[in-house]
């Protein structure tokens, strides 16, 4: 009589039990939610492209009747990290030329590469392999700025991951646009193309201020409002740049962004490693974001970006590794996280600033305010986009665990990420990727160094 209650009542709760397409479940789910709540023993439920719910495994089991499951109780579940800032096509140019002066880097080797390399199918491949990396290291949503960026878009569609793209507008000619204007409105037939993709939100984006005029930055500027779109650029990077406006306009290059309108706006600043405290008041009242690159200003000795007061202040810090040609060389997020704290530490001299939790917000939740879709990821809360990672914790970086959130910073690796999710898709299983062709990736990027290297002999 028992057992014929006890199915009964199991027949009766999984058929009150709502449906979902998937639940994941780990040893620890990381939420990074308002509450930074940590679940021990958690689970995610998840229908089509967004979070149902998260909480206990056995509440979630109870109230949920999924299609299929994934149950990692040896690792966290954490969102999927979001990269602010990168050149993911650039990554066929990885190790070109290492310890480099930024101008140096620039004008002698990386745009005369440039000049002889690239191409549409040039950025097809650097993306399709700049994602493998990405996906494989847990990083879901990926901020880029390049040429040919529709075909960033079609590369990052192709392997199923998020991007905040923009299409690189630059006072030289390049691969894809012989003057600005062109860039403009190559950019505008891009931005039309994308517009409400569910994986691709189009932008638009000057190189910097010293390589645009004024006028082509107010019609960037004025494109991406049009479109509500985003502005992303590179600003205050190096003390040259600083020194220069300075000296030129008797302004820093914040303030000259300003007086034109350029961050009047949805805007992602990258780097603002040079900014004074009247400049960061002026991002923060603006709603810039920023992008801090640790790695690429450490490698390129630009300096240390004040992300402490920044963060202060209530500017959306979130991080890029930038590169990965000369300025940083992968697009590992877990080093980004790492670098940034200890960074922070060692130049204020203060081990308590930019503990591991705000460095872990950074690469989640900030990112995504820094872009303007903390709304839609960043964290695991119910209705926002099923982006999501787990990271294994079965390797010996990994034992003892004491804090999970200490140990995703200081001692977990991109190597021990083992699931991915994106926007309710997995992507990739047990480490290996599910959308992309990783050996014909890997190759084509070795057909890509012989061709550069010819071309940059004698150089």
């Amino acid at each position: 009589m028992f057992r014929i209650c006890s199915l009964f009542l199991l027949f009766v709760s999984a058929l009150l039990a709502e449906p979902a397409d998937w639940i994941w479940s780990a040893r620890y789910v990381i939420t990074v939610n308002p509450q930074h709540r940590v679940i021990e023993n958690g689970a995610v439920a998840i229908r089509g492209d967004h979070i149902l719910a998260v909480g206990t495994k056995a509440e979630i089991d109870a109230r949920f009747q999924p299609k299929q499951r994934l149950d990692r109780p040896d690792a966290i579940l954490a969102p999927g990290l979001i990269n602010t800032h990168t050149h993911a096509a650039m990554s066929l140019f990885r190790g070109i030329a290492d310890d480099q002066k930024l101008q140096d880097w620039l004008e002698k080797y990386i745009f005369p590469a440039e000049a002889k390399n690239v191409s549409p199918e040039f950025v097809r491949w650097g993306t399709r392999l700049g994602c493998l990396e990405m996906l494989l290291g847990g990083t879901t949503t990926f901020t880029d700025m390049y040429y040919f960026e529709d075909v960033v878009a079609e590369a990052a569609k192709e392997a199923g991951m998020r991007g905040v793209l923009g299409e690189t507008i630059i006072r030289f000619p390049v691969a894809d646009a012989k003057t600005p204007a062109d860039s403009l409105a190559f950019t505008a037939r891009y931005l039309e193309r994308f517009r409400n993709d569910p994986l691709i939100v189009p932008a638009v984006a000057p190189h910097a201020l010293y390589t645009n005029s004024d006028e082509t930055l107010k019609a960037a500027r004025a494109l991406a409002n049009r479109f509500h779109a985003p502005l992303l650029i590179h600003l205050a990077e190096t003390k040259k740049e600083n020194d220069d406006t300075l000296a030129e306009r008797h302004m820093t290059a914040t303030q000259v962004l300003d007086s034109l309108g350029v961050l009047t706006g949805r805007t992602v600043a990258a780097h603002c490693v040079w900014v004074n405290d009247a400049d960061m008041r002026t991002l923060k009242q603006r709603g810039v974001g920023v992008a801090h690159c640790p790695s690429s200003n450490m490698k390129l000795a630009s300096g240390v970006a004040p992300v402490v007061k920044m963060l202060a202040l209530g500017i959306p810090v979130g991080l890029g590794p930038d590169g990965p040609a000369g300025s940083n060389n992968d697009f590992n997020l877990f080093e980004e996280m790492d670098l940034a704290a200890k960074l922070q530490k060692v130049t204020t001299l203060d081990p308590q600033v930019l503990p591991a939790a705000q460095a872990l917000d950074m690469a989640t939740i900030l990112g995504a305010r820094a872009l303007g879709m903390e709304k839609e990821i960043g964290s695991i809360e119910a209705g926002k986009r099923a982006d999501l990672i787990t990271i294994r914790l079965d390797q010996p970086n990994a034992v003892p665990m004491y804090d999970p959130v200490s140990q995703i910073v200081y001692a977990l690796k991109a190597s021990d990420v083992r699931d991915v999710m994106v926007n309710g898709n997995p992507v990739v299983r047990d480490t290996k990727i599910l959308t992309l062709n990783e050996p014909q990736i890997l190759e084509k990027a070795r057909e890509y160094r012989v061709q550069i290297q010819k071309s940059l002999a004698g150089h």
